[in-house]
């Protein structure tokens, strides 16, 4: 198994600085980036876990924090294991932070992390790869729409509010996206219905993106998310075979 080292870094915004977690192997050589978009949980020993498998993987993973206006992680005093009974309090919390950052702050964060992986001796010439979770999953389709000429590869995990009737929804970008894209639906998510299923596979088909997108049967929203009640671990596993063929076949 690759060695991988782990190190807490700082990126300078237009609005501040993000702290954030890079995972690379540990080589001394530079490695393709992977920008690993957190869900609503935050930065926490459960990402940064997934950032080092993927790391292992052969690349160099940044997970910033998205929320670094509100505070540097751990912004919520999660417990150890997230269960059904502490989540309303949790969201007391968690929303408000959500509802701040709006799509364009959220984009205008993503060119300052895509600058800071371009300097970093850690991470080799050329594209990106965008993932995300739960809310990150939006930020991912965003960032592959905002930033075609660096992402070559977007995925999005059991995402919420993907293809909304607001005139920011995330899959309005289609027709801006050069990557190719996959997307793993949680099967019967409230924050996903049927009808924007619908709507994102019609928006990337009229707009000729190559991409997937796929209903993961029986697994809940957050299933990737082992620190919760969400968890499915057939269908995390699924998810990394998935993100690990759409990395290989991109870079």
């Amino acid at each position: 198994m690759t060695a991988v080292q782990g190190t807490a870094v700082d990126i300078p915004t237009e609005d501040g600085t993000a702290d954030a977690y890079l995972a690379h192997p540990d080589d001394g050589a530079a490695h393709p980036a992977v920008l690993f978009f957190m869900d609503a949980f935050g930065l926490r020993p459960q990402l940064r876990s997934m950032a080092d498998r993927l790391a292992a993987e052969g690349y160099a993973v940044l997970v910033p924090n998205v929320f670094y206006r509100h505070g540097r992680a751990p912004l919520f005093d999660l417990p150890e294991f997230i269960d059904p009974e502490a989540r309303p309090e949790i969201f007391e919390r968690i929303v408000p932070v959500m509802q701040a950052l709006t799509p364009d702050l959220a984009m205008r964060d993503a060119g300052a992390y895509l600058s800071w992986l371009a300097g970093s001796p850690a991470v080799a010439d050329g594209p990106v790869a965008l993932t995300g979770y739960c809310m990150g999953a939006r930020l991912s389709l965003l960032g592959a729409g905002t930033y075609p000429e660096r992402v070559a590869a977007a995925a999005g995990f059991h995402g919420g509010r993907l293809a909304t009737d607001t005139p920011d929804s995330p899959h309005l970008v289609a027709g801006k996206v050069t990557a190719e894209l996959y997307f793993g639906h949680a099967d019967q998510d409230p924050s996903l219905p049927q009808e924007q299923i619908e709507r994102l596979e019609e928006a990337l088909t009229a707009a000729g993106v190559r991409h997937r997108c796929e209903v993961y049967t029986g697994a809940p929203h957050g299933f990737t998310q082992a620190d919760t009640a969400s968890y499915h671990r057939e269908a995390a596993e699924r998810h990394w075979s998935a993100l690990l063929d759409l990395l290989k076949r991109t870079f």
